[in-house]
């Protein structure tokens, strides 16, 4: 089990993707735990190098008694970004998290790149409902919110159709330390950070959820918008947990926010190129490449491999077979021929390649998938 000691304190963390990438750190709400962010973190691992750590009495991670503030729970980020060198990060903070991420940007400003606040506010102005809930957990435990939270979190259309990402969620809740729950409580009851938005400068998205309860656009995330400058708002027909009722919206937000580096795109189509064609391909089309098709071939590396590719909302595996659908689809055989050699290459197996193809059967015709299966199994036979 990852556990670090970081500010005095035993946290549990994870870390996805390579080391040498940018770091990108996701803070999750009051009642999870870094689970939250399991699809996130899938997509954004093959760009990021991206740490989940459970906050101070959630999950795994120590939780002491006493009433929390929102400076202790940033101290305890920090801490641990210090402990695995992440100099520099983007911060992505939801509920708690947002409130957290928050006094980072504007109190260590050196050290955040880009700021997400989804499902946040800079002041919560019931504080008689923290409190309440505080002492409720401490007498009675967990089970005497959850439902109440659990209503706040999702739609009603959520909770009845009890998706895996909601059944888990009410796991995590009733299984959350008591003691820590209330502490957080106690730091959002007493947290009032609307000062500190006018300092503020890194490049900042905003997201609200057109059905959030807890901190909705009237009075949170209107105030976040108007006190942090230059700050751009995204808006998901959600809950209070976006980014599990709209998991892919989530990710379709961020990433042109997250990963807006236009300077590389050639340098990384290139790249992804090499990555899924292959080396020897790559340089053959380079070497072959006149003046007359060099724009055209820097204009398909660019868009082509350094944009749409680059898009975390798919992975490498589907991309190729969307590909390969494609262009059996419109009997572009050379390109099939290519995709599907650098395919079983790369990582394809044959019952890939037929599912495939037998979507192109149903919805293109039999005839393209049948030379599409003939082309298959010469290919195949030759791996």
């Amino acid at each position: 089990m990852p556990l670090i000691h970081a500010g005095g304190l035993r946290q549990y963390y994870r870390i996805d993707g390579n080391d040498g990438q940018p770091a990108l750190i996701f803070l999750h709400s009051l009642g999870s735990d870094h689970t939250l962010w399991d699809a996130q973190a899938a997509d954004f691992e093959r760009h990021f190098r991206v740490l989940r750590y459970d906050l101070r009495g959630h999950g795994a991670s120590d939780a002491p008694g006493g009433d929390y503030t929102i400076e202790l729970l940033a101290r305890d980020a920090l801490a641990m970004a210090d402990a695995l060198g992440m100099e520099r990060f983007a911060l992505c903070g939801l509920s708690l998290g947002g409130m957290i991420a928050q006094w980072l940007a504007a109190r260590a400003p050196e050290r955040v790149t880009h700021l997400v606040l989804a499902n946040t506010s800079s002041r919560f102005p019931g504080s008689e409902l923290m409190n309440t809930r505080r002492k409720t957990v401490l007498a009675q435990g967990m089970a005497a919110v959850a439902e109440a939270v659990m209503q706040r979190f999702f739609t009603a259309e959520s909770l009845a159709a009890n998706p895996p990402s909601v059944a888990r969620i009410r796991r995590v809740l009733l299984s959350t330390d008591p003691c820590g729950y209330a502490g957080c409580c106690a730091a959002i009851r007493d947290m009032d950070q609307t000062s500190l938005l006018c300092a503020i400068h890194a490049p900042t998205m905003i997201v609200v959820g057109d059905r959030d309860v807890s901190t909705p656009w009237q009075g949170h995330g209107d105030v976040l918008a108007g006190g942090i400058p230059h700050a751009r708002v995204e808006r998901l027909p959600t809950a209070h947990l976006s980014n599990l009722e709209r998991p892919r919206s989530f990710t379709a937000a961020l990433t042109p926010f997250l990963m807006a580096r236009p300077d590389d795109a050639l340098a990384a189509g290139f790249e992804k190129r090499r990555a899924i064609l292959g080396g020897e391909h790559v340089e053959r089309a380079h070497a072959a490449t006149t003046n007359f098709t060099r724009d055209f071939q820097e204009l398909i590396t660019r868009y082509a491999w350094g944009t749409v590719w680059q898009r975390p909302g798919l992975d490498d595996r589907t991309r190729r077979l969307l590909v390969l659908a494609a262009t059996a689809a419109l009997g572009r055989w050379e390109e099939f021929r290519l995709h599907l050699r650098a395919g079983l290459a790369g990582g394809l197996e044959p019952c890939d390649v037929e599912e495939a193809l037998l979507q192109t059967a149903i919805y293109a015709g039999i005839p393209a998938a049948n030379t599409g299966f003939h082309i298959a199994s010469e290919e195949i036979g030759k791996s």
